[in-house]
């Protein structure tokens, strides 16, 4: 999607691409769907392939093969509305506004390799070992956002552009600062010593009362009343440029979701903290049934306790850059483009991709090629390197019927054969009305 501007949502990937129409409005519920997901490490074919091979040999398997870096991530996306107008006529060069709302969940959640083991085969092979209860790292939220953009021709060769935003947190479940450790290791005057440090934490906003046992409410109705402008409040902006230092090389960059949301309403936090430290036998921690209350004070030491305080997440910032080439000169019939690229049928370029995370960034690098096929269509295809796969092809058509504007976009293109081996895919597609300039080329 970004800057492939024959599309109105690419300003949402950069509110300073070069986008020049009169105006446009997307068909409601079905201008922008898109849905993605990315697993580094294992995929679902991993887990339940027909192989014959029992289920837990294979989570052993998944589990011991993959590193505490390895993530899973989802994120899909549905558009309320959305649109755009000029403001003033084309000479006066006022600048532009698009506004929209849609709806975003999120799901993020790192491999808890340490305790995955813990809970697998305990620690009775694990003497010496100190496992690491930071591995436990999690986050999830849908959010609506209301947003706002504008954006101008500062000079021929310079656009500029800004998006404020409004975010509704339906619901928030976060867990991404934790530490502590577990570790057992021969005792000097009994069998073993065994220590545990505790320093774990659940944020949850907007989610406590769907799990009360009195509650009698339809959870779907409530989270979509708190969708819209119901929840949690929360502020963001995006930026972004398109520079040309020649009429046919363009620049490009943005950044995105720089915000927070300040989560104050159905808050519950959950927390383990605190020192345990037993001399003996491996102690049996689940029954209770230990001599000397051995169970109670593990508890005493290592509470569970809920807390009612407010917290602020930060929403994932994205960081786009690109670089672009275009050749191949087209008349005014063959080309669909706008502004400085309305002179070439074709365009190569690169873009970097990079997502902030509770650990290290999500990065992607491009290469793509880009074609006007026809005076109502366009053609983008991409190479992609990422976390999660050094074959990904991707594929983004864009095609014009009239004043009717359709797009279709997917990734991994080679994985569909068999989407169940497949690290990430992700697909998008829409529909909107997009009016042209009438003092510009068609």
């Amino acid at each position: 999607m970004y800057n492939f501007t024959s599309v109105p949502q690419s300003l949402l990937t950069n509110p300073g691409a070069d986008f020049k129409y009169e105006y446009y409005f997307g068909v409601p519920l079905l201008s922008g769907i898109s849905a993605n997901m990315g697993s580094t490490g294992f995929s679902a074919y991993s887990l339940f392939a027909n192989d014959g091979v029992d289920f837990n040999t294979k989570l052993r398997d998944v589990v011991f093969s993959t590193t505490r870096k390895d993530h899973l991530a989802l994120n899909e996306q549905v558009e309320i509305f959305n649109g755009g107008f000029k403001l003033g006529d084309w000479f006066e060069n006022k600048g532009y506004i698009s506004f929209g709302l849609y709806h975003e969940f999120d799901f993020l959640s790192y491999m808890p390799k340490d305790l995955a083991i813990l809970a697998l085969d305990g620690n009775r092979d694990y003497v010496g070992k100190v496992f690491n209860l930071g591995d436990l790292n999690v986050k999830s939220e849908m959010v609506s956002v209301l947003h706002v953009g504008y954006h101008k021709n500062v000079s021929e060769k310079l656009i500029l552009g800004a998006r404020a935003k409004i975010y509704s947190s339906a619901f928030n479940a976060t867990s991404t600062k934790n530490s502590g450790y577990i570790y057992t290791i021969p005792g000097t005057t009994t069998a073993y010593e065994q220590v545990i440090y505790s320093r774990l934490k659940l944020n949850t906003s907007g989610i406590s009362k769907y799990t009360a046992e009195d509650y009698d409410g339809d959870v779907v109705s409530d989270i979509r009343k708190k969708a819209l402008f119901g929840g949690d409040l929360g502020l963001g902006f995006d930026l972004g440029f398109t520079y040309y230092p020649q009429k046919n090389v363009q620049l490009t960059a943005s950044i995105i979701d720089v915000g927070f949301i300040k989560h104050s309403k159905d808050v519950e936090s959950y927390t383990y903290e605190g020192v345990y430290k037993y001399e003996g036998i491996n102690p049996n921690f689940i029954s209770g049934g230990t001599t000397a209350n051995i169970y109670d004070e593990f508890k005493d030491a290592i509470p569970l306790d809920t807390l009612f305080t407010k917290y602020t997440t930060w929403r994932p910032t994205k960081l786009n850059a690109s670089y672009q080439y275009s050749f191949g000169t087209s008349s005014d019939e063959d080309c669909v483009c706008t502004g400085q690229e309305k002179d070439y049928k074709n365009a190569v370029g690169a873009q970097f991709f990079a997502m902030s995370t509770p650990r290290t960034p999500i990065t992607a690098l491009t290469a793509y090629y880009r074609r006007s096929l026809f005076s109502t269509l366009q053609m983008k295809a991409t190479y992609t390197l990422d976390n999660y796969s050094s074959k990904n092809i991707g594929l983004g058509l864009s095609a014009n019927l009239g004043k009717f504007n359709m797009y279709f976009m997917a990734d991994n293109l080679l994985e569909y054969k068999d989407v169940s081996k497949a690290n990430s895919l992700s697909f998008q597609f829409g529909f909107n009305f997009i009016f042209k300039d009438n003092n510009e080329p068609n």
